[in-house]
């Protein structure tokens, strides 16, 4: 799941065209705790999987109500948890294993962070044990 700039950019156009956050889209400024991002990559898998789409996507940066950039300071390749790097990390908590992936962009209003996504597919996606999902822009185990 390699994107180049082109594409990334207007991905970021078109998710920041929605009218709302959605079961398979959320949007985040800051909040970057590890156990956080476990538990949305399970419920916005399983919810990308109810709703026929094909990826799902976290993104940091963006302010929920307006969905204007904004900028963050989470940089996914600098967090650890333990000893271990993020994504090692979540990838060794969910089951079955997906395919997920961080991409930064610098953009002239901030920083910003996309988590894609893949959607569940032979079965919902558990994050430490737990299958999440999404319910309206609420996340429920």
């Amino acid at each position: 799941m390699s994107r180049d700039v082109g594409f990334l950019r207007s991905l970021l156009t078109e998710l920041r065209r929605l009218s709302k956050e959605t079961g398979w889209v959320e949007f985040k400024h800051n909040n970057a705790q590890p156990e956080m991002i476990g538990e949305y990559i399970s419920a916005l898998s399983n919810k990308a999987a109810l709703e026929g789409k094909k990826d799902a996507y976290l993104l940091w940066g963006i302010e929920d109500e307006t969905h204007n950039i904004i900028g963050t300071s989470f940089r996914p390749s600098e967090v650890k948890k333990g000893n271990e790097e993020l994504e090692s990390w979540l990838l060794r908590l969910l089951s079955p294993r997906i395919m997920f992936r961080f991409y930064e962009l610098e953009t002239e209003n901030g920083h910003v962070v996309i988590l894609e996504i893949e959607r569940a597919s032979t079965k919902p996606v558990q994050f430490q044990g737990q299958e999440y999902i999404r319910i309206g822009s609420y996340k429920k185990t």
